[in-house]
């Protein structure tokens, strides 16, 4: 499942950024608006691109609770079984271990609102054990193959939803939810790292700057190619970047090691959801 990506933007990504980038004065008026966003992406989806479902990738971080304080006020736009949820990245951790995005997300997302649970697609937990013990144990080697099948896995429930819905060879997810580090990571790709390249649907990264280490990750084609994609950042920790990558052009003979910068959609559009706090550096 390799293909060769595009990321050469089209007219309609080149979209102002003022006309990209919302700035509330707090998280939960943020909320709100990012909502309305998730409502307009969903009505897209199923009315004018007449889906019969609404493929959604979502981070974790604040973005679960943010999304949530906002969707709880509108439940009734959606008919919540057309949904299917994926992680943008997991952690290689037991799906109820307090580092776990899917823990997270289903303590302040799933919890209040009735996606069905078989339409969340999570991380074979089985193989997470298998791996962790392989490891645990010195294992190396068994601890590796494990994790190809943990890759593996994932990509095949990517399959399932997308692998009859597109002609180009990468899943096209109606709207990507990602969340940004104060060095520029998103999902669990890291600035310098080699999984920037991978051209596979799913990444595994076993030196995660950040711990844990053993992660799985949504890669840079398939984040490229999703309709909708929308950054959420919030605090004071968010200024330097942001205006690295909002503010500062790059020299085009020389690409950016900051992943978020490298979200370059084929033809979709990129927006940022941001509170006063993280934009106040920003000159838009």
């Amino acid at each position: 499942m390799i293909t060769q990506h595009n990321t050469t933007q089209t007219e309609e990504n080149k979209k102002p950024l003022s006309e990209r980038t919302i700035i509330k004065p707090t998280a939960g008026e943020l909320s709100d608006e990012l909502a309305d966003f998730v409502v307009k992406s969903y009505n897209t989806a199923i009315v004018t691109r007449g889906r019969g479902k609404f493929t959604v990738g979502i981070s974790g971080g604040s973005l679960p609770k943010i999304l949530a304080a906002g969707l709880k006020n509108v439940k009734e736009k959606f008919d919540w079984d057309k949904w299917d949820v994926f992680f943008c990245d997991e952690r290689i951790v037991p799906l109820d271990h307090e580092d776990s995005n899917y823990f997270l997300c289903q303590k302040e997302l799933f919890d209040h609102l009735p996606i069905p649970p078989e339409r969340i697609h999570v991380i074979n937990s089985d193989l997470v054990e298998k791996i962790n013990s392989a490891y645990k144990s010195g294992e190396t080697e068994k601890g590796e193959e494990f994790a190809q099948e943990i890759v593996d896995d994932y990509e095949k429930q990517l399959v399932s939803v997308f692998g009859f819905l597109n002609p180009v060879k990468y899943p096209v997810f109606d709207l990507l939810l990602l969340g940004l580090g104060p060095d520029g990571h998103t999902c669990s790709l890291f600035p310098d790292h080699p999984l920037l390249e991978e051209t596979l649907w799913v990444g595994y990264i076993d030196n995660s700057p950040k711990p844990p280490s053993r992660r799985i990750t949504l890669t840079l084609p398939v984040i490229n190619h999703a309709h909708d994609i929308v950054f959420v950042a919030t605090g004071e920790n968010k200024q330097d970047i942001l205006k690295k990558i909002l503010d500062e052009n790059n020299d085009e003979d020389k690409p950016s090691n900051l992943p978020a910068k490298l979200v370059k959609p084929v033809k979709g559009i990129v927006y940022w959801y941001l509170d006063q706090s993280a934009a106040a550096k920003l000159n838009l």
